[in-house]
């Protein structure tokens, strides 16, 4: 594609991030990697080398300590965590020993033992088959990114747009730029590289600021100063638009700023059928920063935190201190509602830096979630103990992920109550009463959910993986995708199960994978007898619209008659119909 800044429009297409439509000028930000010079060293020069890196190293974490204190006053404690992270990152003991290793045994330069670190843990990141573990060499690369710059004696600047209606585009961008930018000037965010659940992405969406990744070539300055259209809705942008274009999608924004001015109207109506039949409708997140979008949304809470983010990209796991800091930062952001820790869920290919592991055949089969956390009890300790402080501040609910069967529950709940008498015996206040629950999500625990009902005080199905492991599929391969059925027999069978059980248990019956965030299978899902269902923030209202103008009772005609066919394809095409009348007058 011709780079060459003139009249012509050309349509670039990435991964939409965050939501929403901005039409402007962009601003071109050079955040390229720095053109470091590789050169040798003598043996000699070697410990020379090394003092240039400590040095690097001690003015990257000055700056980044700095920025913390700044943004402290400007943003509070709760938008840190990605501060926190990048230090973390940085007081790693092997990104130093690797580097040093390179300029030792090599005899090359700083900057050019750093390059060969990064492109160490490249090859490693990019062998994980889980695209949010995956992107997280994104943080490794900006804090290398940011020594290198100190090294050169170029620290990394903030974003400062020069004028409104700014759209940024840059090779990358890191959560501290948001965090520093002017966020009424700029209006959206364009990077080359980067996916949806990279931490800057994560944190577009909390400030609901339009964004587009992976856009090869935006980021040529000659583009600088072009009207540009971003649509982060579909991951388009249009550079130079003509009139027609530019009109269409005029037209589009005022579409789409309407539709959602009207959907957030429904914030504050109550989440019940036509008939009166009440549901809990909930957020999924990952950091602190997107709670208040859940409450935005008109979300009660969050029934399912992730809390494997914290564990990533580090050498140390983290301390009860750290956890607990951030869990309670995560509490407050969506006090007084409701918070469900999803305990750790990590291992197979989700790794850790700071454990040791074995390489797996079959990952997803492997040493993950319950399993791993079972295997680590001191560590798995810390983070019990770090929940149940946060508990003693609010409404706090513990949820263990993959249990298979009642032998690894009896083993979390041992482990959680001498979590309990720890805190007793330090006299550090605690729920006593705390709700403890499970993710049902692999088919044993669906076959025995009578027996495991009678030891929680909820179920939250996890139909992301409870789907992958009854079809025995890898969601992630795409010439699989059309077997990932959600309204196969099977599942829909597996569905029904777990809410007869919870239903005679006297349990709740909760929802938490992507089916509950579209609306489509909404009365499904309250038809067979959920009654919470915990999404994406910006799913909350349109899930809720297609609540209210349903009756508990049609709901359950149609789960029954969805249940009743042979074939995902037949419940399916059945389903569309049926929801033609809910859906076809929608604000969607």
């Amino acid at each position: 594609m011709d780079s060459a800044k003139n009249n012509s429009m050309r349509q670039y297409t990435g991964i939409a991030t965050s939501p929403g439509i901005a039409v402007g000028r962009l601003r071109v930000f050079d955040r390229r990697h720095l053109s470091v010079e590789e050169y040798a060293v003598s043996q000699e020069g070697v410990s020379g080398e090394i003092e240039r890196l400590k040095a690097g190293l001690s003015r990257t974490c000055d700056e980044l300590n700095a920025l913390k204190e700044k943004l402290k006053e400007t943003t509070g404690d709760d938008h840190l965590f990605f501060i926190d992270t990048h230090l973390l990152i940085l007081a790693d003991e092997r990104l130093f020993s690797e580097a040093v290793a390179h300029i030792q045994t090599e005899l090359v330069n700083a900057e050019c033992a750093l390059r060969r670190t990064l492109n160490k843990y490249r090859e490693f990141f990019d062998g994980i088959d889980d695209l949010y573990l995956r992107e997280r060499i994104s943080d490794v690369e900006t804090v290398i990114e940011k020594i290198l710059r100190n090294m050169a004696g170029e620290p990394h600047a903030p974003i400062i747009p020069d004028g409104d209606h700014i759209i940024i585009a840059a090779h990358d961008v890191s959560p501290a730029d948001i965090l520093q930018m002017d966020r009424t000037r700029i209006i959206g965010m364009v990077t080359e590289i980067g996916g949806k659940t990279a931490h800057a992405s994560i944190l577009a969406r909390a400030f609901e600021l339009p964004a587009v990744a992976g856009v090869d070539g935006i980021a040529d300055m000659l583009l600088d100063g072009t009207s540009v259209i971003l649509d982060g809705l579909s991951g388009c942008v249009i550079v130079n638009p003509d009139s027609d274009t530019f009109l269409e999608y005029l037209q589009r924004k005022r579409q789409y700023e309407y539709v959602e001015s009207e959907l957030l109207k429904m914030a504050e109506l109550p989440p019940e059928t036509l008939d009166g039949y009440g549901i809990k409708l909930k957020g999924n997140v990952e950091v602190p920063e997107e709670g208040p979008s859940v409450l935005r949304h008109g979300g009660e809470g969050v029934g399912l935190y992730r809390t494997e983010i914290l564990f990533m990209n580090r050498q140390q796991m983290p301390d009860e201190e750290e956890q607990y800091q951030v869990y309670a930062a995560m509490q407050r952001a969506v006090a007084p509602h409701a918070l469900t820790f999803r305990t750790l869920d990590a291992g197979g290919d989700k790794l850790l830096d700071g454990m040791l592991h074995a390489n797996e055949q079959n990952p997803a089969l492997g040493v993950r979630a319950i399993r791993l956390a079972l295997q680590m009890p001191d560590e798995f300790m810390k983070q019990l103990r770090a929940i149940l402080r946060v508990s003693a501040q609010g409404d706090v609910r513990i949820m263990f992920p993959m249990i298979s069967g009642l032998e690894e529950l009896r083993k979390a709940r041992a482990l959680l109550d001498r979590a309990m008498a720890d805190l007793d015996a330090a006299g550090v206040p605690f729920d006593r009463s705390i709700a403890v629950g499970i993710m049902i999500e692999i088919p044993s625990a669906v076959v025995v959910a009578d027996l495991l009902a009678r030891e929680v005080d909820f179920f939250s199905v996890g139909t992301n993986d409870l789907i992958q492991y009854i079809l025995a599929i890898d969601r992630s391969n795409e010439h699989l995708t059309h077997m990932y059925q959600p309204l196969h027999p099977a599942v829909l069978r597996s569905l029904r199960r777990v809410v007869d059980v919870a239903r005679e248990a006297g349990i709740d019956a909760c929802i938490c994978g992507e089916m509950a965030g579209d609306p489509l299978y909404l009365p499904v899902l309250l038809g067979l007898g959920f009654n919470e269902l915990s999404m994406g923030a910006t799913s909350i209202p349109r899930v809720k619209q297609v609540l209210r103008r349903c009756t508990m009772e049609r709901a359950a005609e149609i789960a029954t008659a969805c249940s009743g066919f042979a074939t995902a394809e037949e419940a399916d095409s059945f389903l569309k119909d049926a929801m033609s009348p809910y859906l076809c007058n929608s604000l969607d």
